[in-house]
């Protein structure tokens, strides 16, 4: 199948913006969705794109998205859920009230409604008229905290575990109905999430602990995940030792949360 209208959530900025690069490398219209409208618009300027405002949170926001996109462009073949959030714990830890680096008044509501619902929603909107076409690409951006875990920050690790919940079951119910789904779990990526802002050129720095593998460029984590997509991959794994992780908490639980308190003891030092 080949990709002609594509949707990137988040497309403003980080990952979402070197997807969206990417994609129209291939020849790809892309629809640049970002809360920052001003972001979206710059991106969707750079890459004769279509820039949208759009707070992924929003199910209406979301269906208007698409209903108006497919009315007037064509039918949507990728969709890439794509924004997330991650605040932070406060000093009391998982079960902090307090904000962290990011301090809001529900730092668990809002992490919920952007990192799991918002691909609920999008899933929602596009899935039945993909069925009704017998083709399509669904692609979450979770994180390898939701495979793993994100020291310091609880509301992100459960929400991206939700995150990879659901986009195993869209890939178990909907597979047999031409619908590639795949979930995309990085560690750390040199974007604002982990303190690097764009267009920094930096692969140092980020928060403590976040360069233990390497943190990789928007753009080489951009080409992987579609590279992937297109393959038909499930579980996109930017960071290749992800995998031996995986193995090493699911083979011995007890020794793997021994060895992540030892390693948050070494991140308090």
């Amino acid at each position: 199948m080949s990709v002609n209208l594509a949707v990137v959530t988040g497309g403003g900025h980080g990952i979402g913006r070197a997807l969206c690069r990417r994609l129209a490398k291939d020849d790809v219209k892309v629809v640049v969705a970002d809360i920052d409208g001003e972001a979206a618009a710059v991106v969707a300027a750079e890459i004769d794109g279509i820039p949208w405002q759009l707070d992924v949170s929003d199910e209406a926001a979301v269906v208007a998205l698409v209903d108006e996109v497919e009315s007037q462009h064509g039918a949507i073949d990728m969709f890439i859920s794509n924004a997330g959030v991650g605040f932070g714990d406060g000093d009391s830890g998982a079960v902090s009230k307090e904000g962290g680096m990011n301090p809001i008044d529900d730092r668990w509501e809002t992490s919920w409604n952007v990192n799991v619902m918002a691909q609920v929603y999008a899933a929602r909107a596009v899935i039945p008229r993909m069925r009704a076409r017998g083709a399509g690409y669904i692609v979450n951006t979770a994180s390898a905290a939701g495979l793993l875990s994100q020291i310091g920050d609880a509301a992100y690790s459960a929400t991206k575990h939700a995150s990879v919940g659901f986009t195993e079951s869209l890939a178990i119910d909907y597979g047999d109905d031409g619908i590639k789904v795949s979930v995309v779990c990085p560690q750390a990526v040199a974007t604002r999430m982990i303190g690097i802002e764009d267009d920094s050129d930096s692969m140092e720095g980020g928060f403590k602990g976040n360069d233990f593998d390497g943190i990789m460029s928007a753009d080489d984590v951009a080409n992987i995940v579609i590279e992937a997509a297109l393959d038909g991959r499930f579980l996109i794994l930017t960071h290749p030792q992800v995998s031996n992780y995986i193995q090493r908490k699911t083979g011995d639980y007890d020794r793997w949360i021994g060895g992540m308190r030892k390693f948050r003891r070494s991140l308090q030092k």
